[in-house]
């Protein structure tokens, strides 16, 4: 199979003095982009707008500490060096390291409270993101732990959350927000990620007026009430998108960016998938919500709105705002 031959960067830096300060920054800022340490003083990175910028901020860094630096691109010339400078950038052993602490909590997991389990889980989730961030030539590895990731968090919900729903394989129809106006709407109780942010959505876009039960098992949801984010409920998953998402399309809302990045975010810590820049902040907020009011999810759900209400006006600066 042939092999493509990677544009490189290669930063070549030497600093005086006997200072270790200048060093250790410069280490530091490296190691934590994912840089390769060819020998003392030489760096290497695939070449990328990102790569680019990290190596300009160290010039700038090493020009004002009085150092001599050069920042050198260059193509591999076979497919020998092409392999040899992958290797330098394999993450294996990195993933390895997550495989076995998610397999000692996929062990644990009837002995921990949901508590300590989520802890682990969303630190287990926040490492795979800050691996995948430096593995720029993913493979097996990286697959693997994607799916061992999933498999915890399926295990998790089945340990802790039995009533999550199921997606459903059907067309998601458009409604007409003034036939659900001044509505009950009903959900599972003990509030998390895709619970929260539905009732955010409906309240903030849909049904301002929205009064909100919370149900102790699906089956206690009242007949005139709208359900949401339960297996038979009027509004659930449907395939890959979650409840959040599925309101969002029902009622024309997925049209803005902000909504839709929302949507994104909520998806990958509700059943995973693509990572989330934003991802473990959030869950680290609703998980401090969460242990803050208890069972009050009412509470909850005006701090949580506040939060989402925050997200919201900051995406509009990053994705545009037409309103």
């Amino acid at each position: 199979m042939d092999v493509k031959l990677s544009t490189w960067l290669m930063l070549v830096v030497s600093l005086p003095g006997r200072s270790q300060t200048p060093r250790m920054r410069l280490w530091r800022a490296l190691k934590g982009a994912g840089a390769a340490m060819l020998r003392d003083g030489v760096y290497v990175l695939p070449e990328s707008d990102g790569a680019r910028a990290l190596f300009k901020a160290q010039v700038d860094e090493a020009n004002h500490a009085g150092g001599s630096v050069h920042v050198v691109p260059f193509t591999s010339t076979d497919p020998k060096q092409e392999a040899e400078l992958r290797t330098a950038f394999d993450r294996t052993q990195a993933y390895a390291q997550e495989l076995e602490r998610l397999a000692v909590l996929r062990r644990a997991l009837r002995q921990l409270a949901e508590t300590e389990a989520r802890k682990r889980l969303t630190a287990s989730r926040r490492e795979l993101e800050a691996i995948a961030a430096i593995d720029f030539f993913p493979g097996a590895a990286r697959a693997q732990m994607e799916t061992s990731l999933a498999d915890a968090e399926h295990a998790f919900n089945a340990r802790f959350a039995p009533d999550e729903p199921q997606g459903k394989r059907t067309a998601i129809p458009h409604r007409r927000m003034q036939d659900y106006r001044g509505r009950v709407w009903a959900t599972r109780r003990h509030l998390w990620i895709d619970r929260v942010a539905s009732a955010w959505l409906i309240r903030r876009f849909i049904d301002p007026r929205a009064a909100f039960r919370w149900l102790k098992k699906p089956t206690d949801c009242p007949k005139r009430a709208v359900g949401f984010d339960f297996d038979g409920a009027e509004f659930s998953h449907v395939g890959a998108r979650v409840t959040f998402e599925v309101l969002a399309a029902s009622f024309g809302l997925d049209r803005d960016p902000r909504l839709a990045r929302l949507g994104r975010l909520i998806g990958y810590l509700d059943i995973g998938g693509v990572p989330v820049a934003d991802a473990a902040g959030f869950a680290s907020v609703m998980a401090g919500a969460r242990a803050r009011h208890g069972e009050d999810d009412n509470a909850l759900l005006a701090d949580m709105s506040t939060v989402l209400d925050c997200l919201y006006a900051a995406y509009s600066e990053t994705e545009g705002d037409s309103s």
